[in-house]
């Protein structure tokens, strides 16, 4: 019998979410203390002058994760927000009237392909098949373990696919196809792991039938809806929220942790659960207490870090999809530019987002919300000159592209970089992703969910297990929570 015990959680994303409404299921006193004014972490909101703006995630993708998740309080996402299957996915511009438009099913993709390369489609269906069985071991399955042992991914399936863990999605993918352009739209999606194609195992193809296979969704009002969804769930199992909660220290006594410093006043818990940055969670403790060292962080491969824009124009955007991706320029010099040698990208990739197109809540009537977004190295300068340098790039690229006149008529605009990262979300060198998920970074090569030095202190999101990403922040507050119920059921 799992004792009741009171624990706080710190930060409100979706691992902080999904873990308090797991562990308030089980009968625990969960409160979530957040340092912003709002919940959902990189997740918030934004709404100004009549625009509406999701500020992080804007991808649905693995549906069924987030189907499981609510399963396990006999709920259904319909029970809290609808969904809209994107029909385009999206579309990737490579020059003037020059584009590539993924559409909501295979067997249309399929045909794209073989139109651009003969033969490619009965290789993409066959790439596609073996995306799937590996989604069907690695989402169904592998992810749901909490990266204690590396035996945790020796199985009866795993190993029948051993070889895929020492190739990578860029050699597997340039093995099948000979077209630059259908080469970088499978490459696409493991960037959402966070590393490059080239340092990603050819196992983690899943995330092509993530996208190819179960397509793109949109919350109706966007993805704050899920995060609103979440907080909901939460209230009703009794969860309590804090915001404008910033912790000055986690309080250990006796090497257990017993209390945070929340503006300056002592609460005491049970047990304390981050899902707030690993890196800065370890600065609270004293150093005595800390498992991983600044060195260890330093030599750690993150995730980029991101220059976005939320811009609300005037007039309606023509030419454009809810989700466009913006590779006319060199797309490897760009990689280079974030893993290899990180500086400012001489001419950026960027994607651009335009909610209002499905959701006509996010602007005004006869306008347009959007925003755009150029992944940067982590830790790279970030200046207001630098900021507004980049807009004129991406903003001058965009109307060339899709061939009209924009930028007179932005109305609002609203930037956001690694500074900002930093300052509002405690974020290691301002990455947005969290730690990449190469080979030497994955499952129990990770950050642990349990702090080794400090008895009741856990961590979850995307620095530890699974990894980056929405889907794999709510499986984080599941393997918690679930060791967090082991250990008091056994005490």
């Amino acid at each position: 019998m799992t004792k009741i015990k009171n624990i706080t959680i710190i930060g409100s994303g979706f691992s902080s979410l999904a873990a308090s409404c797991y562990l308030a299921q089980s009968g625990h006193r969960v409160t979530v203390y957040e340092k912003n004014a709002t919940t959902g972490g990189r997740a918030r909101q934004l709404k100004a002058e009549g625009f509406t703006f999701d500020m992080g995630p804007s991808w649905y993708w693995m549906p069924d994760v987030f189907d499981r998740f609510f399963a396990d309080f006999n709920k259904k996402t319909t029970d809290y927000y609808e969904l809209i299957k994107l029909s385009p996915a999206y579309r990737v511009y490579y020059g003037i009237d020059d584009y590539i438009t993924i559409a909501d099913n295979l067997e249309e993709i399929v045909a794209t392909f073989e139109g651009i390369e003969k033969g490619s489609g009965k290789i993409l269906q066959d790439f596609m098949a073996e995306a799937k069985s590996n989604y069907d071991i690695a989402i169904k399955d592998l992810v749901y373990r909490p990266g204690v042992s590396p035996l945790e991914l020796v199985t009866v399936e795993t190993a029948k696919k051993v070889g895929q863990f020492f190739s990578t999605i860029s050699r597997d993918v340039r093995k099948k196809f000979k077209n630059q352009r259908l080469i970088q739209i499978l490459e696409f999606p493991v960037l959402f792991l966070g590393a490059k194609p080239s340092d990603t195992p050819s196992f983690y193809s899943f995330m092509n039938y993530a996208d190819f296979g179960l397509g793109t969704w949109h919350p109706k009002t966007g993805m704050f809806d899920v995060v609103f969804a979440m907080e909901s769930l939460a209230k009703e199992l009794g969860v309590k929220f804090v915001t404008n909660a910033a912790i000055d220290k986690i309080i250990v006594e006796n090497k257990t942790a017993k209390a945070l410093i929340v503006n300056g006043e002592r609460i005491d818990s049970d047990l304390v659960l981050s899902g707030a940055d690993y890196h800065h969670t370890e600065t609270l403790l004293d150093e005595e207490h800390r498992v991983y060292s600044e060195k260890y962080w330093d030599s750690r491969v993150f995730a980029p870090s991101s220059l976005l824009f939320y811009i609300g124009f005037n007039k309606k955007i023509e030419n454009i999809s809810h989700h466009a991706l913006f590779f006319d320029v060199d797309f490897y010099q760009h990689a280079k530019d974030i893993y290899d040698e990180p500086q400012w990208p001489a001419e950026p990739l960027f994607y651009a987002n335009f909610p209002s197109l499905t959701d006509p809540t996010a602007a005004p009537e006869g306008m347009e919300s959007a925003f755009f977004l150029v992944p940067l190295a982590p830790g790279i300068e970030d200046t207001e000159a630098l900021r507004s340098e980049y807009f004129d790039k991406i903003i001058d690229r965009f109307e060339a592209l899709t061939q009209q006149s924009v930028k007179n008529n932005v109305i609002f605009q609203h930037s956001f970089c690694k500074n900002d990262f930093v300052e509002e979300y405690n974020s290691y060198k301002g990455n947005a992703y969290g730690m990449a998920n190469t080979l030497l970074q994955t499952a129990f090569l990770r950050p642990k969910l349990k702090s080794k030095k400090v008895k009741n202190l856990y961590f979850t999101g995307q620095l530890t297990v699974p990894g980056p990403g929405v889907p794999p922040a709510l499986i984080s507050g599941k393997l918690v929570s679930d060791l967090i119920n082991k250990q008091f059921s056994e005490a």
